[in-house]
């Protein structure tokens, strides 16, 4: 059970977890295995994993691994 950084925070994740699961546990929100909102919407995130950018095409296939660090960056209107 990998205990993962994510912007501060530590979380567990079950073995095999993938960074599609991470951004699910972060936004709260129910993610395809694609990446993509179940419910159709936009995510509008970033993810960096140890201070590089992971497209969303590579979520799925990036596995949690213990003591990793994610910074997962949710976009806003009106900055």
């Amino acid at each position: 059970m990998p205990t993962v950084h994510i912007n501060d925070d530590q979380v567990a994740f079950a073995e095999g977890a993938t960074v599609v699961d991470a951004v699910a546990h972060t936004t709260g929100r129910q993610l395809s295995a694609d990446g993509t909102p179940a419910d159709g919407g936009r995510l509008g995130v970033a993810v960096a994993l140890a201070g590089s950018v992971i497209p969303r095409s590579r979520w799925a296939a990036t596995e949690l691994s213990e003591g990793v660090e994610l910074e997962i960056v949710t976009a806003v209107q009106g900055g």
